[in-house]
Order: structure tokens, then C-alpha cells, then sequence
């Protein structure tokens, strides 16, 4: 279905090649900024309730690190949107907020695994995972840093890499409680990626790619919260 023939096609500018960057409407610029906006603070709240019902020093350093991971993502997203939005006559500046917009998912993906590879039991192999997904993170920012926008397919392999390979190990773990919130959650993810690629051919593609984020970020933290920090029986940690 072509959009732009229809009256929704005033919500949308014309596709652009693979090589440029699609520009958003006005419509679609407020969308983008309000739809991750929006999720700055339940986020911080979400990291709070994990750091103080903490038990030991390693729930606190596991819900430090998902609850920065967390808020980065929607504080760097949403400057990032605004600064295209409204100062996007400043190529620098907002190449330098891109950037960090990219770089922010890399670490929010090492995020979002850290508490399962932290608090759980895991084999002597998939023990290295715990540092192994920090590196990846690392390596990817700086393959941003050199290769920003160059090669966009191979930047998208990276993050989906990012979020298969530590999957696998959580999969392979003797304690299974979570997995399911764990796949729905990716599931959501899985599918906004396709939105994430439609600028041009749907409305508001952008923007509906941020609450597929929030939706899936949100079954991940109530799957942290619940099989990993939530006191009584449901606690199942290898620390």
C-alpha cells in the first residue's frame, strides 16, 4: 500500500536511497522525540525500585548498570531527535548526537543481559559472556566512530549479533524462569527493526520502531524485576 497516496501521505516525506539519511516531517520529528521522551522517567524510577531492593553489592552493581543502560537510551534518543529536529542546520553537532544515539543501543543491549549473566548460574564457558558482551559493546562504538553511516546493513548485523549471541546463553542456564519474557521481549524487538526500516513507506515508521523499544524494554524489566530482584520464593540467584 502506498501511503503517500493516501491522506496519511502528509505525515511522511518521499523515501530516500540506502546512501542518504530519510528527513522526517514535523509530524514525525515531535513523534520521535515524544515516543522515547516519554520514557526517561519511569525509566529512572525502574532502576531506583531495582537498586534498593537490592541484597547484596552484586544485585546493586547489576541494577546500576541495566537502570544507566535503561535511561541513556531514551535521554540520548530524545536529544538526539530534538537536536535533528530543531538545530539540524548544525551537521556536526548533530553528527556528534547520532553517534551517540548508535552508541547508546550497543550499551543498552549489554545492559539489558548484564543482570541474567550477573545473578545467575552459568557454565564455565558462558561465564565469560559477563565481560565478553561489554567488549562487543566496545567494539561496535568504535566501528561507529570510524564507520558512522558507511555501512548500515553491517551496523544492523551488529546489533541483532549483540542480541542473539548472549540469548544463547541465557537459554542454556539450568534456571529457566524469565526465559519466556526474555523471547516476547525480543520478539517486540524483532519486529519494530522492520519499522525501523520503512521511513518513507510508512508513517511514522520511526517513531512506531520507539514504542516496539519501549515495549520490549518494558517485559525485560518486569522480567528482571520479578525473577531476579522481587523478594521471597521468586528469587532464584546464583549470588
Amino acid at each position: 500500500m502506498d501511503f503517500k497516496k493516501t491522506k496519511f501521505g502528509r505525515f511522511m516525506n518521499c523515501r530516500v536511497p540506502a546512501s542518504k539519511r530519510y528527513q522526517p516531517t514535523e509530524y514525525e520529528h515531535a513523534a520521535n522525540c515524544a515516543t522515547h521522551g516519554l520514557w526517561i522517567l519511569p525509566s529512572l524510577l525502574g532502576g531506583s525500585v531495582l537498586y534498593f531492593q537490592s541484597v547484596d553489592q552484586w544485585h546493586r552493581m547489576a541494577a546500576w548498570l541495566y537502570g544507566s543502560g535503561l535511561t541513556g537510551l531514551f535521554v540520548t534518543s530524545t536529544l538526539f531527535h530534538t537536536v535533528a529536529w530543531k538545530i539540524s542546520h548544525l551537521r556536526k553537532v548533530e553528527q556528534r548526537f547520532h553517534m551517540c544515539d548508535r552508541i547508546a543501543i550497543y550499551f543498552f543491549i549489554a545492559a539489558s543481559y548484564s543482570p541474567w549473566l550477573m545473578l545467575r548460574e552459568l557454565g564455565p564457558w558462558s561465564c565469560h559472556m559477563r565481560w565478553l558482551i561489554w567488549v562487543m559493546a566496545c567494539v561496535g562504538s568504535m566501528y561507529v566512530f570510524f564507520f558512522h553511516e558507511r555501512y548500515k546493513l553491517l551496523e544492523l548485523l551488529g546489533y541483532v549479533a549483540m542480541g542473539v549471541v548472549p540469548a544463547l546463553v541465557i537459554l542454556s542456564m539450568v534456571e529457566r524462569a524469565g526465559v519466556c519474557e526474555l523471547a516476547v521481549g525480543g520478539v517486540f524487538y524483532v519486529v519494530g527493526v522492520v519499522f525501523f526500516k520503512s521511513d518513507g513507506l510508512v508513517p511514522f515508521a520511526h517513531a512506531i520502531w520507539h514504542l516496539f523499544v519501549a515495549a520490549g524494554a518494558s517485559v525485560h524489566y518486569y522480567a528482571i524485576w520479578r525473577y531476579l530482584y522481587l523478594p521471597g520464593p521468586l528469587l532464584h540467584t546464583s549470588r
